[in-house]
């Protein structure tokens, strides 16, 4: 963008930004996959909402996203990339705490229970939605760094959304590790019945311990800031964010991007168990394995336009789903993970084209997109419950995939840019 940012090496920043990504992807899916264990070791007395109250875990963690993407965005235009990066890594460490002492409070106060009509749970499980929460928060504030970051600075042979897609592969190699991690680290390879809620305490304090020291070794590292894409001095902008239709219409489209994948990565375990079949953990593993594959594939793809991207994946998307409903089997959702591997990447890239100043807030807001990832599932789970069965519940993601077609087709071209503006 400026003679300036040509000049500086941004490699070892982009590296960075590359493994924050695995770190946000692991914390992500090992948030969703809690929901299957903790449904038995949480919810024992939750009666028939056991799948509403367990997909609120996702829930809370997805919900932290139109919360706190406006302060990412303050605090970037505030403290510039660096400052806001070591903050989100302590709201973090927090929220992996609070975590632990979800734990903690269920072992060692058995007596504080919570009775809502004739459901009945354990006070324990609030402070994990709590700390679900407040982790979910740490991960937006840092994408409201990375993702404009990984767009933004210039790496010697590839183009933004390359490089997005090299940090979404990093992405999922962390959502692919999550699920083994949570089922065979955490609990064991335990079965359902037998998980024990303090079996969770050590993995998370030792989480907490390892956010903290890369806190301290990033705060010694050399950030350099992106010229050009925030608002620097807090000067007053001459039109609201808002008014670019590519960019509305492209947090609608993350809100059910992320709405679906999460439907697909955090639920296919559940329908797999209502179903009977065995190793539910591995469909999930499965499906973000073919994200990751999805994204190495995608990372070299420099030629092809993000909008031919996004219509190829989203219709291919919408047919598998249509066909795991119609057969009602969940291994057709996990080859739905190939597709959805460089739909976040396309459609950041659309959103935020020709947006200039406006980048950094844009970013921001794009962030409130993500809340899908809380609703839809949880959507999902009451649909689940109302209905007796999983299978009415995919047509949700299918109406989410088919936005996302209209989005390609049509509703990421821009009207308005910020030089015109």
């Amino acid at each position: 963008m400026t003679q300036e940012k040509n000049s500086v090496n941004y490699l070892g920043p982009f590296l960075t930004m590359v493994f924050l990504f695995l770190i946000i992807g692991f914390l992500t899916t090992a948030n969703t996959q809690f929901q299957g264990p903790l449904k038995d070791a949480f919810l024992s007395g939750a009666g028939n909402l056991k799948n509403t109250f367990a997909t609120l875990i996702t829930f809370s963690w997805f919900l932290a996203y139109p919360l706190c993407g406006g302060l990412g965005s303050r605090w970037v235009n505030r403290f510039g990339y660096k400052g806001t990066l070591l903050r989100g890594l302590f709201v973090m460490a927090a929220g992996l705490f609070l975590s632990f002492c979800s734990s903690w409070i269920t072992v060692h106060v058995p007596k504080a229970m919570i009775t809502m009509g004739n459901v009945r749970f354990h006070a324990g499980f609030l402070v994990f939605l709590l700390g679900s929460f407040v982790t979910g928060a740490s991960a937006t504030i840092l994408q409201v760094v990375i993702n404009p970051y990984l767009s933004a600075c210039s790496v010697k042979g590839t183009q933004p959304i390359q490089r997005l897609a090299m940090g979404g592969t990093a992405n999922s190699v962390g959502t692919t590790l999550a699920p083994y991690f949570v089922t065979g680290v955490v609990f064991g390879g335990l079965a359902m019945e037998d998980v024990r809620i303090e079996q969770i305490q050590t993995p998370f304090i030792i989480l907490t311990a390892v956010i903290l020291l890369l806190a301290l070794l990033l705060s010694r590292f050399a950030l350099p800031d992106i010229q050009g894409t925030r608002n620097e001095g807090n000067t007053k902008l001459e039109h609201s964010v808002w008014s670019f239709r590519h960019l509305t219409l492209g947090v609608i489209a993350i809100f059910f991007y992320v709405g679906v994948e999460v439907c697909i990565g955090g639920n296919i375990n559940l329908y797999a168990l209502d179903k009977g079949l065995a190793s539910p953990a591995l469909l999930a593993t499965l499906y973000w394995g073919g994200m990751l594959v999805g994204r190495s594939v995608g990372s070299s793809l420099s030629k092809i336009p993000p909008r031919t991207q996004l219509v190829f994946t989203t219709s291919v998307a919408a047919m598998l789903v249509i066909l795991a409903i119609v057969l009602d089997n969940p291994w057709v959702l996990v080859i739905v993970g190939l597709f959805h591997s460089i739909m976040w990447g396309a459609i950041f890239t659309l959103a935020t084209a020709h947006l200039g100043k406006y980048t950094s807030i844009a970013t921001g807001v794009f962030m409130i997109g993500v809340v899908g990832g809380a609703i839809l599932p949880l959507l999902q789970g009451i649909l689940a419950d109302a209905t007796g069965a999983w299978r009415p519940s995919w047509f949700i993601v299918l109406f989410g995939e088919l936005f996302m077609l209209y989005y390609a087709l049509r509703g990421s071209k821009p009207v308005q840019t910020a030089d015109e503006a």
